[in-house]
């Protein structure tokens, strides 16, 4: 009878040891994907930072382009009075 309570007690105990143990691991795992999460959330807006200057820096390219075309037109048109005024200075 001794040996029956005995088996009886360690397993009711040993479920329990398992129950809490088991209570234990779900908590330490949860802050363990918490703080992944707030990791995660980190990268993302560190990832949507550089997006927002990438797309400023693109901005400012298409306007250094659009300046560069200007200039050289500008340039252009001067090459070409240069020329002429050239042209009528070896005429005379």
């Amino acid at each position: 009878m001794l040996g029956i309570i005995g088996t009886v007690c360690a397993i009711v105990f040993g479920y329990i040891a398992f129950h809490r143990n088991s209570k234990n691991d779900d908590e330490a795992e949860g802050k363990k994907d918490g703080v992944l999460l707030t990791e995660i959330g980190y990268i993302k807006s560190g990832v949507d930072d550089i997006k927002r200057k990438q797309e400023k820096e693109d901005e400012r390219h298409v306007q250094v382009v659009s300046r560069l075309t200007a200039v050289e037109a500008s340039a252009k048109q001067a090459h070409h009075r240069l020329d002429s005024l050239e042209g009528k200075m070896t005429e005379k």
